[in-house]
């Protein structure tokens, strides 16, 4: 039995988004700021050993510059995910994020076609 694939794997083929829950992800600003600063990552966060932006971000320094609990980051980081706006990879210990340009990409197209 093989894996159903995630509508969130980077195919050929255009992502399908959820649109609804897109913008429940956007409408706190947390989640916008969490999403401009994974945009430009250097400009936003220290480089530290180990911890290159290769993957991403990792979670702990996302938590650091939000400057609230590891939870309610946490909590942040699930919904933003959930909507398919950033992808987590787990790397030894840590888990990075970063951005899911091509639903990013999908969910601005649709709402310019539709609005």
């Amino acid at each position: 039995m093989t894996a159903s694939p995630s509508p969130f794997d980077q195919t050929d083929a255009p992502p399908r988004i959820d649109a609804d829950a897109i913008l429940k992800a956007l409408a706190n600003p947390v989640r916008r700021d969490i999403l401009v600063w994974l945009k430009t990552p250097q400009a936003h966060f220290e480089e530290r050993p180990g911890h290159s932006f290769e993957h991403g971000v990792c979670a702990g320094h996302i938590d650091d510059r939000c400057g609230l609990s590891q939870s309610t980051v946490s909590s942040h980081l699930a919904v933003l995910q959930r909507a398919g706006l950033i992808l987590g990879t787990k790397v030894g210990q840590w888990v990075f994020f970063r951005r899911n340009e091509p639903v990013i990409a999908a969910f601005l197209r649709q709402l310019n076609q539709d609005m």
